[in-house]
């Protein structure tokens, strides 16, 4: 249902948000005065999320609304909001992305406006769910598959439309929560502020969440492709198994020192490209005693099968050329040998 325009003309720069606008163009279009907002969900670097209801049908939403900036910023935060859009509209229409059900757009001044995004009222994140709720408690690993799988079917669809995340974290996945309080039925994937396409030139910038964040990344790769996605899913794979980050370095330097730690250093034989990488050669390595693959230690048969373990360390991976795809992985016993548990 595509709200009335004023006659204010919207006077937003379309000539700046035209490019986004041809994978938009069943979109609905609302105004500030077409939702009411009821309660604040959250805030981050990109803006506030509240909730609201649609005045007309009553249907429940979530608002996406960018933090105030300043007059010269306008422009450049409704450009990211509509690519952001345009990533969402493209993803729409699978159970595990979150739903883009409108724009809208909300008068800062006299003559400009400011876009929002309206998506399908979810739940809370993985994080809150894990961190507050549970309170670090791990997840068991039954649990634990049938999220991953859901995660990466949506990963799937993702990269299916050549759509790379490049922020995925618990803070980024919204769950449905169902029969026990704290039990997650449904993810959905959700923030595709950093989000590119594998279509545009692949010279792509340090992006995402340090925790999350593929070794290739941190140390320079500047042709990184979905697979950066899949190590993301790996850190939130682990995470949920142990209920704390798999890697937490305060820095580049300690995070890559925290990642070989636990996967071995970067042999030659057990990862080619490494010393190609950028910053390769700025890189404090541990000591020779920390060269093997400790993996296994941090997740014990008695709580990760081999099977779920094949998963996990395949989507850890330093070699990208190793690494498990969304696809991949899917296909993997773990999921297919569990059908009953890891239902989407």
């Amino acid at each position: 249902m595509a709200a009335k325009r004023s006659t204010a003309a919207r006077e937003i720069d379309l000539a700046v948000v035209m490019p986004w606008m041809k994978s938009c163009k069943r979109m609905c279009l609302w105004s500030s005065s077409d939702y009411e907002e009821t309660s604040a969900l959250g805030q981050g670097a990109f803006g506030i999320i509240v909730a609201a209801r649609h005045r007309a049908t009553g249907e429940a939403v979530a608002v996406k609304k960018a933090l105030p900036c300043p007059p010269s910023r306008n422009v450049s935060t409704s450009t990211d909001m509509m690519r952001e859009a345009a990533f969402l509209a493209t993803c729409n229409g699978h159970s595990n992305i979150v739903e883009l059900r409108a724009v809208a757009l909300e008068p800062i001044g006299s003559s400009l406006e400011r876009l929002s995004l309206v998506i399908g009222l979810v739940g809370p994140s993985l994080h809150d769910v894990l961190h507050h709720k549970r309170g670090g408690r791990p997840f068991p690993e039954a649990e634990v598959r049938r999220i991953m799988k859901q995660l990466l079917a949506g990963a799937k669809h993702m990269h299916g439309l050549r759509v790379v995340h490049r922020d995925i974290k618990p803070k980024n996945i919204l769950g449905v929560t169902g029969g026990a309080r704290d039990r997650i039925e449904r993810v959905k994937i959700w923030n595709l502020g950093l989000t590119v396409s594998m279509s545009e030139p692949m010279l792509y910038q340090r992006c995402g969440t340090r925790r999350y964040m593929a070794p290739e990344v941190l140390l320079g790769k500047p042709d990184y492709d979905a697979t950066v996605d899949a190590w993301s899913l790996g850190c939130v794979m682990a995470e949920l198994l142990s209920g704390m980050p798999l890697f937490d370095g305060e820095d580049d330097a300690t995070q890559l020192l925290s990642i070989f730690s636990i996967l071995g250093v970067p042999l030659f034989t057990l990862w080619p490209e490494y010393k190609s990488l950028p910053l390769a050669g700025k890189v404090v390595q541990p000591p020779c005693k920390l060269h093997r693959n400790k993996l296994r230690k941090h997740f014990p048969e008695d709580r990760l099968s081999e099977e779920g373990f094949e998963v996990l360390q395949g989507l850890l991976s330093c070699n990208i050329n190793k690494r498990l795809s969304a696809t991949t992985a899917l296909r993997r016993p773990w999921f297919t040998k569990n059908t009953v548990n890891a239902q989407v």
